[in-house]
């Protein structure tokens, strides 16, 4: 059963005749007549009497209110779908990692308000790993994450690199490794550290670079803010290793110091992270989401070192 049966089955019981039918429909009736006799067929049972005109049989009877409904629901689908392909979705759904909520999607959303003042915006702040799952799960619209090829290597998903950024270390103005600038890998791996909780990239990111250095990382402690490291890191004792955009406004806190970090041993290479924007195909088919996501490859994308 197609839906252009039940149309064609509707056409006629309203007009009473095959050729005022195909008429409506903007078919020939020949069409109508194979459209209903196929229809007839699927169902085992006449719907019309044809004669002069055409009237319905008991089964036509029968069929008519489920053909109504139907339809009906059919074009109630066709229109929903019309406006989102023109723009007018209720909400935007964002995921994006701390330091891209705290301080670059701000402008962002202003901008994309201005434009679409009547979509609701919704912006999480999640650990990348969560970020991709919501993604996956169609929770969200767009994740902004750290990149994770493992997760993000689908046929479904659109992933855009943004900026890459070094990683920098968080501690006390008062702490030992103060005094370097930059921070020797042999020196920073001496002491503890306050790190990302399990499931954010950046507990990955530096738990693998300890790893390939055959150093232990001496993680004492799982936080989940920006600023929980940063009163736990006032303490003097801890330090965390951090992308440099959580620590853009460092200087304006006498009590914390940022350093950067010696290139990586035997490769010369500077540890950093790179963040993405990860979407799928059928999404930048909706106008809000491919502006949105123009938006911050627009604003966002380069080196940021």
């Amino acid at each position: 059963m197609r839906i252009e049966q039940l149309q064609a089955f509707l056409a006629i019981t309203e007009t009473g005749s095959f050729q005022q039918a195909a008429r409506r429909c903007d078919c020939t009736q020949s069409t109508i007549s194979r459209q209903i006799q196929s229809l007839e067929e699927d169902l085992g049972i006449a719907l019309f009497h044809r004669h002069h005109q055409a009237k319905l049989t008991v089964g036509g009877e029968r069929l008519l209110p489920h053909a109504l409904k139907i339809c009906q629901e059919w074009q109630l689908a066709h229109q929903s779908i019309e406006t989102l392909l023109v723009g007018k979705q209720p909400e935007l759904s964002v995921a994006a990692i701390h330091s891209v909520c705290a301080h670059m999607l701000p402008a962002i959303l202003q901008l994309f308000c201005d434009r679409y003042p009547h979509v609701q915006l919704r912006v999480t702040a999640l650990g990348s790993d969560r970020a991709l799952k919501v993604l996956n799960d169609g929770l969200v619209d767009v994740a902004i994450v750290m990149d994770n090829r493992m997760i993000t290597a689908s046929s479904e998903l659109v992933v855009q690199n943004l900026y890459q950024e070094p990683i920098e270390i968080l501690m006390s103005a008062t702490h030992p490794l103060a005094a370097y600038a930059p921070v020797p890998w042999t020196e920073l791996v001496k002491y503890p550290q306050v790190v990302f909780k399990d499931g954010y990239g950046m507990q990955r990111l530096v738990q693998e670079q300890f790893s390939k250095l055959g150093s232990t990382l001496q993680a004492v402690l799982e936080l989940n803010t920006l600023d929980a490291f940063r009163g736990v890191v006032r303490q003097g004792k801890l330090i965390a290793l951090l992308p440099k955009s959580a620590l853009i406004d460092i200087h304006n806190d006498p009590t914390l110091a940022a350093r950067s970090i010696e290139p990586i041993p035997h490769s010369g290479i500077n540890l950093s992270r790179q963040v993405v924007l990860v979407t799928s195909s059928d999404r930048l088919q909706i106008p809000p989401i491919k502006f949105f996501c123009d938006l911050v490859s627009e604003q966002l994308t380069g080196d940021r070192l």
